[in-house]
């Protein structure tokens, strides 16, 4: 990948609906060795999928919440359970496998206190968990989805 990729994954991360155009463009391309460049880094897992992106307020889903799960199991059975159980909550956002005294870290998006309430029973109905701990998020200080791309990004 080169410094023309590089730009190129900047530009797209900020406007994934910019015309292939408006990307050539930009890295100072014609349209046709850019949209080769695009579809190299798609095919090598570099750009997964493009997204829209949706104000989470705007459509009634302002209240986040970061979960901290503790299971005193460690098995492939459970995780495989869990895994199962997580695809039936939609509005888990983003899990992490952690390190330390955490196991697993939850970012939970839904429409209020209630909604949680009923996230968190359906939760603890699915899988046995040994703790389960909730922070709720008061203001979103900063959001981005781009990643910064290093100068040596393979």
């Amino acid at each position: 990948m080169d410094q023309v990729d590089r730009k190129i994954l900047e530009i797209l991360q900020e406007d994934a609906s910019l015309s292939v155009a408006e990307v050539a463009s930009r890295v100072n391309l014609s349209q046709t060795p850019c949209w080769r460049r695009i579809q190299k880094l798609e095919e090598a897992g570099i750009i997964t999928r493009r997204v829209a992106l949706v104000d989470p307020d705007r459509i009634g889903m302002g209240l986040t919440v970061f979960v901290e799960l503790e299971t005193g199991d460690h098995s492939r059975e459970w995780f495989d359970r869990f895994a199962a159980a997580i695809d039936q909550l939609p509005q888990a956002m983003e899990i992490f496998r952690m390190a330390g005294d955490v196991d697993y870290l939850l970012r939970v998006t839904v429409e209020n206190m209630a909604a949680f309430d009923d996230f968190y029973q359906r939760l603890i109905a699915l899988v046995p968990l040994k703790n389960v701990t909730s922070r709720f998020a008061m203001e979103r200080v900063k959001y981005t989805t781009a990643y910064p791309v290093p100068a040596t990004a393979r």
